[in-house]
């Protein structure tokens, strides 16, 4: 529908689905009426929509203003964003073949067409036109951000380049948004298509009956009936390690997730890794950067690759000796425990479980009757939000959802308003990505005057047929720090889409969600959802205590492989273009990472890093997401934990506090300049000290007291 800037232009009329807004309650999607036809006439409509509006906007006789230039720009491609939003929620949550197909088709495309916008020379002069009058116009702190986000966005994309130099910008991103693609796409093949078959059931001795039986089951279903198949989890490390008493099963499946896609298989993604580096890094000399990392950060809270560096570098050296003595720790259990060798990473965790059994009593077998998913989302997840900030939830079964196992609500405001839908997609399945995730059907605006739509999903194994769901700890946290993005998306109070919600930096996007996290074990909260399955006798204090006591243990490999995936990422987003242009064989790639983990000085053989390059889709799968951007997790721990401590000096769990982080924080989306916003919340700039404490890593004399401020560390810590 055409406004006041592009009323008279020939803009085409959609057709389909898409064409409107849903007419679900929120415009949440109305899975029962789209069909995998819809998409690819859906996606070329809705560009080619966008193209008339774009040009619309160009061909304006009028003299480019902020409304008629910027708001214009920020009001176009509706049709096109409300297929995408679809689209690409299903990809990752429920594809099927004919998804990924279009996948592969409608990628470049997309590319192409975001490319024809950003790149535009003629929108690029309105948009500069706009900018350079700005000291002249009156603007609202968001319209001045709009402005500055919309400019820096397009000489981002290479606005200021010359014309060869943004043709070939255009070459290269259509080449990393197919291979990408194909890189996720491999990636999720190796772990869902591959799975681990077992011959015997002895080879399993130590699973409970539930995960044999489903063993069991999947072999059958993958065509092995008669025996037993373990499907892969994202990560390096697999969640059933621990339980397995037969070493060498634990071997089988360990070597299976670290060697999966790299060519050990018929699937070798180190190809892909080679030309994704190698593009990225030609991209950046394009720009003058010396590397991707430099051109990634740019709209960074952290803002240089030497920041981030120095940050994680001077965790290195208390974490590697950490890794050597837990080492030398679990060597002690295995040889009490009758063996006759030395830890390895495939007994890392059933080792380290029995120490910190033996040294805290901890059960974690016994802790898991305690969390019964329901339970942990609507008497936990959703009490802490309630207590907090008020906010009321109502199970609903009239709306249409992707997958027979998304549970839906309506999401209630502090003054009895309405104000959102959210969406939960709890458990794993071979259509699924892995990892676990939030993002919005809707997003926040009061330009569209739309309320949030918000999903969760997560990958948690699902209970045999008739079983009560339970899960684990590490699930109940993952469902905590998860609705931490959602009420940063809830929470969202802007008017344009682009700066609502959680479109913040990538290293702050993660911070609301590690701080919603402490409210799993608060006291009133968890004595509210932990409650025995079968008795419904609340957890047991001295359990709580326990897991407390017992969250320093084991940093050595639960920080450090995720320090080393954050430092690889960093390598590989440091090359230059001659240095990513000679990493073109599938050896040298494995050789260029084994290099550039035993420079970190940590014990990578004892502990691998979180992903190793052939499977990190956080940096190689679709579009840049995290590449050059894995230390976010790190970072915003930094700002979490700081975060804890201020909610635990100042009451805990109150409506207080929680309107103060909701008003200071959570409600002011990309608007602001991200220390100031932290200044906001806590009064000063954020610590590292409560972070590094609460890893079990004690800062020597030169961190007491250091803060960070304005996107740099202490000078001995800069890098």
């Amino acid at each position: 529908m055409a406004d006041a800037n592009t009323a008279g232009a020939n803009i085409p009329q959609g057709t389909g689905y898409f064409a409107s807004d849903s007419t679900l309650p929120f415009h949440a999607p109305d899975f029962s009426k789209i069909s995998e036809d819809d998409y690819i006439p859906a996606f070329e409509q809705g560009m080619a929509i966008h193209k008339a509006e774009i040009d619309a906007i160009i061909n304006n006789p009028e003299a480019p203003t902020f409304s008629n230039t910027i708001v214009a720009l920020e009001k176009s491609g509706r049709m096109l964003g409300r297929v995408a939003t679809v689209f690409f929620a299903l990809t990752g949550s429920n594809t099927t073949d004919r998804l990924d197909e279009i996948n592969t088709e409608i990628s470049p495309k997309l590319t192409a067409h975001s490319d024809s916008i950003t790149l535009n020379p003629e929108l690029f002069a309105r948009v500069k036109a706009v900018y350079d009058n700005r000291a002249a116009m009156a603007m609202t702190r968001e319209d001045a951000k709009l402005l500055e986000d919309t400019y820096e966005g397009m000489v981002h994309a290479g606005a200021l380049l010359t014309d060869a130099q943004r043709a070939r910008v255009k070459e290269i991103n259509s080449e990393l948004s197919e291979i990408t693609t194909e890189f996720g796409q491999e990636a999720r093949a190796a772990m869902a298509d591959q799975p681990v078959i077992f011959d015997t059931r002895e080879e399993l001795a130590g699973l409970s009956e539930s995960d044999i039986k489903s063993a069991a089951d999947f072999a059958a279903e993958k065509g092995h009936p008669g025996k037993y198949a373990i499907a892969l989890q994202n990560t390096t490390q697999q969640p059933l390690l621990p339980n397995m008493t037969n070493r060498a099963a634990r071997e089988k499946l360990f070597m299976a997730s670290y060697h999966r896609a790299d060519g050990t298989t018929d699937i070798d993604t180190r190809p892909l890794v080679a030309k994704i580096a190698a593009l990225r890094a030609e991209k950046a000399s394009l720009f003058g950067e010396p590397d991707w990392a430099t051109y990634a950060m740019w709209d960074r809270m952290a803002e240089k690759p030497a920041t981030a560096l120095g940050f994680m570098e001077r965790m290195v050296p208390a974490l590697a000796a950490t890794q050597r003595r837990e080492a030398a720790m679990l060597d002690e259990a295995i040889k009490a425990d009758g063996g006759n060798f030395e830890v390895k990473p495939w007994d890392w965790y059933r080792y380290a479980n029995k120490v910190k059994a033996a040294r805290y009593d901890l059960d974690e077998d016994a802790m898991t009757e305690y969390f019964q998913l329901d339970k942990v989302l609507e008497d936990g997840v959703f009490y802490a939000a309630n207590k907090l900030y008020g906010l009321r939830f109502e199970r609903r079964t009239d709306l249409p959802v992707y997958h027979p196992d998304v549970w839906t609500y309506t999401v209630f405001d502090r003054d009895g308003s309405e104000l959102g839908i959210f969406y939960f997609d709890p458990f794993q399945r071979p259509s699924k990505r892995g990892g676990a995730w939030m993002s919005n059907f809707v997003d926040q605006s009061k330009l569209w005057n739309t309320k949030p739509v918000i999903y969760n999903v997560l990958n948690i194994p699902k209970a045999p047929a008739g079983e009560v769901q339970l899960v684990s700890f590490d699930n109940v946290n993952t469902m905590f720090h998860e609705f931490g993005h959602a009420l940063h998306g809830f929470f969202a109070n802007q008017t344009y889409p682009s700066l609502s919600g959680t479109a913040v930096a990538r290293d702050f996007v993660e911070y609301p969600s590690q701080v919603n996290e402490v409210w799993a074990t608060y006291p009133e909260v968890l004595s509210n959802y932990a409650k025995h399955y079968r008795t419904g006798e609340p957890i047991p204090s001295e359990m709580i205590t326990k897991i407390e006591a017992a969250a320093k243990f084991n940093q050595g490999y639960d920080f450090g492989e995720t320090v080393e995936a954050a430092l690889l990422d960093m390598k590989w987003a440091a090359l230059s273009k001659e240095q990513a242009e000679a990493i073109n064989t599938p050896a040298k790639v494995t050789e260029f990472e084994r290099k550039s983990l035993e420079e970190l000085g940590l014990e990578i053989d004892l502990v691998p890093p979180r992903y190793r390059s052939t499977y990190f889709n956080h940096i190689f799968s679709g579009p840049a997401g995290y590449s050059a951007g894995y230390y976010s997790y790190l970072w915003t721990e930094m700002l979490d934990r700081d975060s804890r401590k201020w909610f635990m000096e100042n009451g805990g769990l109150t409506r207080a506090n929680g309107d103060h982080y909701r008003e200071t924080v959570l409600s002011t989306g990309g608007t602001m300049d991200y220390f100031e916003m932290f200044r906001n919340f806590a009064g000063r700039d954020p610590d590292v000290t409560p972070m590094l404490e609460a890893r079990g890593l004690v800062p020597g004399d030169e961190a007491a007291d250091s803060e960070v401020s304005d996107g740099a560390l202490p000078a001995d810590t800069a890098g």
